[in-house]
């Protein structure tokens, strides 16, 4: 049900009880004045009766009829004259008034008045007065009728033009309810125009905002949904480059490993042979095979070095704790004054080629940062599997993080932090707990693919 026919029915309502208000007042009103018009004008017939009949006394039935003849009717009274037998002998006349009309029965008996008939004794007969309210009750139904009457015009008249008043109050009601509807459909474009009243200009000025702030946050909305999608593709899109690179990497250190360093050996073992042949017949020959052999343990060493950084055999042959412990074995080689722990879960669950990589990244780049920025002397490295994750902790007891540390140069620890987002884990650089910084990667075992 609309608000404008709840409001148009709940002024009917009132109108109605209003009307039977001014019913009942019009029915006391009537009931009152009848009461009072019949009891006076019983009392005046009575005493008129009385005094005529003490004047007709002598005269006696005869007399007094005489007189009743010639008086007719007393106001709203029955005359009735009884001689000594008991015989109607006179009756007074109808009223003429209004004439063959009485109203209803069931409005008679609530206005009029209960009178009880009078009787004066006249010789050895009697006179009897009773009220007769039926032309006073009648004038009563007739105003109430025409008083209802007037209301039935009123309420028919004033209901369409309430209902029509009550549509243009509520105008911009129907206007605001338009714009919600358009703007629940979808369109956020949608504008209300500047409303008459200061109360429609209000809510039009508002709706317009807030339609405003909806467009902006939907605009907003969509922006961000958009940058989240390619960020995603974007991240997706690294990982595939990371992949490519590890692949390349793998194959570029079995290519150093197979080809590069078999001719290097070969290189060294043709240098000995030489050396060993000319040995104090040429010494120009001695010196250059000498040469020759030492240029190509240089180169040995060299490619034996960037092997690892390209690819450990270790990290795809035997698995991520075995990987970190030739990293770490490594790292002890080369700097023997370091306290370098590690701690690895055994057995670790079965980990993707990409989780691997990334956990073995995370602690190659976490033991390089540790050496050459924090000055530690102590380096503790666990890995271990809690709950869904898999939480790669390396902390040290070094100087602790730099100032403005996460300013966009430090391009190792954005390398790790896209790592782990690009798997759906975290990565973060903290104060370590006991002085020093600690780097923490938690990448999830299930981890996308």
């Amino acid at each position: 049900m609309s608000l404008r026919l709840q409001i148009n029915l709940i002024i009917a309502a009132l109108m109605i009880v209003f009307i039977g208000a001014l019913g009942y007042q019009q029915i006391e009103d009537t009931r009152s004045s009848v009461r009072e018009e019949i009891e006076a004008s019983n009392r005046v017939a009575t005493q008129l009766l009385t005094r005529v009949s003490w004047v007709y006394q002598e005269a006696g039935l005869r007399g007094m009829l005489s007189f009743l003849g010639q008086l007719g009717r007393v106001r709203a009274n029955e005359v009735l004259l009884y001689d000594p037998d008991g015989q109607v002998v006179y009756a007074s006349p109808a009223s003429p008034y209004k004439s063959g009309r009485d109203a209803p029965h069931w409005y008679a008996r609530l206005v009029s008045p209960a009178v009880e008939p009078q009787e004066i004794r006249i010789g050895g007969g009697r006179l009897v007065l009773r009220a007769d309210s039926s032309r006073a009750v009648l004038d009563g139904w007739d105003s109430l009728t025409q008083l209802l009457l007037v209301s039935a015009i009123a309420l028919a008249v004033i209901n369409p033009v309430v209902f029509w008043a009550t549509g243009r109050v509520l105008q911009p009601l129907q206007i605001l309810t338009q714009g919600l509807q358009r703007i629940e459909q979808g369109d956020y474009a949608a504008r209300l125009p500047t409303l008459k009243s200061k109360e429609g200009r209000l809510l039009s000025l508002t709706f317009n905002r807030t339609a405003q702030a909806v467009a902006e946050s939907i605009t907003a909305q969509k922006a961000a949904s958009e940058a989240r999608q390619r960020l995603q593709e974007n991240r997706e899109l690294t990982q595939m480059i990371r992949d490519h690179i590890e692949e390349e990497r793998r194959t570029i250190a079995r290519e150093l490993h197979d080809e590069l360093g078999q001719s290097i050996t070969a290189i060294k073992s043709m240098g000995l042979s030489i050396v060993q042949r000319t040995e104090g017949d040429a010494q120009r020959v001695t010196e250059t095979a000498g040469l020759i052999v030492e240029t190509a343990g240089r180169m040995y060493d060299a490619v034996h070095e960037m092997i690892p950084r390209l690819r450990p055999f270790a990290l795809d042959a035997f698995g991520l704790a075995d990987a970190l412990g030739d990293l770490v074995a490594e790292w002890r080689t080369r700097h023997p004054e370091l306290d370098l722990r590690l701690t690895v879960d055994e057995p670790l669950p079965a980990l993707g080629d990409a989780l691997t990589t990334c956990a073995y990244r995370v602690v190659q780049e976490s033991l390089n940062n540790a050496l050459r920025h924090a000055v530690a002397k102590r380096i503790e490295v666990s890995v271990h599997a809690v709950g869904s994750e898999l939480v790669v902790r390396v902390a040290d007891d070094g100087v602790g993080l730099p100032p403005q540390w996460e300013q966009p140069r430090h391009y190792g620890v954005r390398g790790m932090r896209e790592r782990a987002a690009a798997l759906g884990g975290t990565f973060e650089l903290l104060p370590g707990d006991h002085g020093g910084a600690q780097a923490v990667a938690r990448l999830p075992l299930a981890s996308p693919s």
